[in-house]
């Protein structure tokens, strides 16, 4: 354990900073499409020369190896090159994503001690500055500011910048209440991009789709691997990393080769029966939450002509640390291994004591090696707590990173993950401290008490659900709507359970087995009876209770208060297209104030109506109304086939 499975040392550029690497390549192929973007192209000569002048602008302004930069601004180039000139400025970026509420944004801003943040004219107000200056990428002033200054490469050297300085900070879910910032450094990240470069080959015949959030971390892969191996990338829209049919449509147009999908999106990609149809796909990567067997068999069962890999890492170790390659006999084991560390790594598996366990033994993964990050943002002690001095190494300096993570080893040295040890969760990717969310509610006057739980409650995966005692007359929306003012949209339960008190166990602890046994019925409220219903209506109730597992809703309830997500949103478009023959984006979803059984058939009628003509259309459906169940099927079935 300590020095086969440990003997993992491999040369790698450790004294360059990801944008040299990036430089590089730029100096090789300046007329190559660097990335693309709804009609836009810019090759890597254009990408390289707008970075600079931005970079030379932020020196210009003060900025030094190691300060940080805040960037709110949506998907975009502006994005990619606001990116790039931080780094090459010598600073470190600090995404601040445009889809986090205001105070999350603010709090992020303050912690971090930003002194100027990138953004755009159309976030203007999005949140408060303070004292920290913003320069926005796309009005004229600023680009007329840009063209001023000059598009060579600064000089790396002369900045005294070198692989040990940071190169982003990204925030994750934190117990006490509020985020923490995780630091990481250029070599660490050097590491991780060159070792998947290497693994998996990346070069001038592949395009990367970038449609990750750049608050989440494999963003930086998304990123960075195409743009230091002469590959492009081709950026979704803004928010259309939601919606698989623009997804799948996108890939396609696009000839993307490599994709990533945290599993909850794969399985709901391919239950679209769309991923398939995208032949030129090469490799699908998973991380970010477990990927289980059945979401494996799917895609297997569909004949996707692509490879399959599961990668495990947290954010503390620079994006992934293990990698396995799916097979077809990984749908008859109990879960997907998470494999065997990369390159410069090393995990150990531990008891309590941090005393090596035998295979087959659960215990918790510690994670050593050149991707650890430096430490948390101005949080010294819980540094100190999470990143300790190797047990396993003579070196005083090596260190560390307790993971929380509970898994094992299996006998041919691969490693499966089986849990955590702790309240952290991982939902639709994004790592989520349940204390976080806990501590929120209870800053509520009308909440007295308040315990979360992640459940599986649809075939998407885990959703999360609040058990509360509150105060008479406090309405499930009010608390939603608290949340949402502090909370970004997947930290958000669903579902709110509201009980007289909370349940013990012998010990004075909370019964959270207890809590989790309840049925999800007492959620979505079984007093609400069914209403009359139109023939379309009918069809959709029936989707909705399939893909939520219940029937504790009417017409005009809210998908997102009755234990639905945004996965379970894109299972129920996708199961509503393939029923009813229509192509309805997600992106309809965000013009709607509630997602309901009503709204959502008259989006049906809609585009039917479109497709066949009002006359038509109101002739099939007073045909339908005279049809058994039975012959609807067989009438659906055969428009289907047509």
């Amino acid at each position: 354990m300590l020095t086969e499975e440990n003997g993992t040392q491999a040369p790698y550029s450790s004294r360059a900073c990801i944008h040299q690497l990036f430089e590089i390549q730029a100096q090789k192929t300046p007329n190559s499409m660097a990335l693309a973007f709804e009609g836009r192209r810019l090759t890597y000569q254009e990408l390289n020369h707008k970075a600079n002048q931005l970079a030379h602008y932020l020196i210009e302004e003060g900025v030094t190896p190691d300060d940080l930069v805040g960037i709110c601004i949506e998907r975009s180039p502006e994005m990619v090159i606001g990116i790039l000139g931080i780094l090459k400025a010598g600073a470190a970026y600090v995404p601040l994503d445009p889809d986090y509420p205001k105070s999350r944004l603010e709090y992020m801003v303050e912690d971090a001690k930003l002194g100027i943040v990138l953004t755009q004219a159309c976030l203007e107000g999005k949140f408060e500055y303070g004292a920290c200056r913003r320069f926005r990428m796309d009005d004229d002033a600023s680009v007329s500011i840009l063209d001023r200054h000059p598009n060579s490469n600064p000089h790396t050297h002369e900045q005294g910048l070198v692989s040990s300085n940071l190169a982003y900070v990204i925030y994750t879910s934190g117990s006490t209440g509020n985020p923490k910032g995780v630091m990481i450094e250029h070599q660490g990240l050097v590491n991780r991009i060159e070792w998947m470069r290497d693994k998996y080959g990346c070069d001038a015949a592949d395009v990367i789709l970038q449609k990750t959030p750049f608050s989440f971390d494999v963003s930086v892969w998304e990123f960075f691997l195409p743009l230091i191996s002469g590959a492009s990338i081709v950026l979704a829209k803004p928010r259309g990393h939601k919606d698989p049919i623009y997804t799948s449509e996108l890939i396609k147009n696009m000839g993307v080769t490599k994709v990533h999908f945290v599993p909850s999106m794969l399985n709901a990609m391919l239950s679209s029966t769309k991923l398939a149809a995208c032949e030129s796909i090469r490799q699908v990567f998973c991380s970010g939450e477990a990927l289980q067997p059945n979401t494996v068999a799917l895609f297997f069962r569909q004949g996707i002509k692509a490879g399959l890999h599961n990668l495990y890492g947290p954010t503390e170790a620079s994006i992934d640390v293990t990698c396995w390659e799916c097979a077809e006999t990984d749908t008859q084991r109990s879960s997907v291994p998470i494999g065997k560390p990369i390159q410069n790594i090393q995990l150990y598996i531990v008891d309590p004591q941090l005393h090596l366990v035998s295979p087959g033994v659960e215990g918790e993964l510690l994670i050593g090696g050149v991707g650890l990050a430096r430490g948390y943002l101005n949080r010294p002690a819980l540094t100190a707590e999470k990143f300790i001095v190797s047990p396993f190494l003579d070196d005083p300096k090596s260190r560390v990173y307790r993971t929380g993570d509970l898994c094992r080893y299996m006998q041919d040295g691969n490693i499966e993950f089986i849990g955590r040890i702790d309240h952290q969760v991982k939902i639709r990717g994004f790592r989520i401290e349940l204390g976080e969310i806990e501590s929120t509610l209870l800053r509520h006057p009308a909440v007295k008490e308040a315990v979360v739980l992640s459940k599986d409650l649809t075939a998407g995966g885990n959703s999360l659900i609040a058990y509360i005692v509150c105060a008479e007359g406090l309405m499930v929306s009010d608390l939603g709507e608290y949340l949402a003012s502090t909370l970004p949209d997947y930290m958000i339960p669903p579902a709110f359970v509201p009980l007289p008190e909370l349940p013990l166990a012998p010990n004075g602890k909370v019964d959270r087995k207890s809590l989790l046994s309840l049925e999800l019925r007492s959620v979505n409220n079984p007093s609400k009876k069914m209403v009359d219903m139109s023939f379309l209506q009918r069809e959709i109730w029936q989707i909705w209770q399939k893909i939520l597992g219940s029937d504790g809703f009417n017409v005009d309830d809210d998908l997102f208060e009755v234990g639905g997500d945004s996965i379970t949103a894109i299972q129920i478009f996708t199961a509503v297209n393939d029923e009813f023959g229509v192509n309805i984006y997600v992106e309809e979803l965000f013009s709607s104030p509630r997602f309901s059984i009503r709204w959502l058939a008259e989006l049906v009628e809609k585009y039917q109506i479109s497709l066949l003509g009002a006359e038509a259309y109101s002739a099939l459906l007073a045909e339908i109304e005279g049809l058994s169940e039975a012959e609807v099927a067989s009438l659906l079935l055969a428009a289907r086939e047509l």
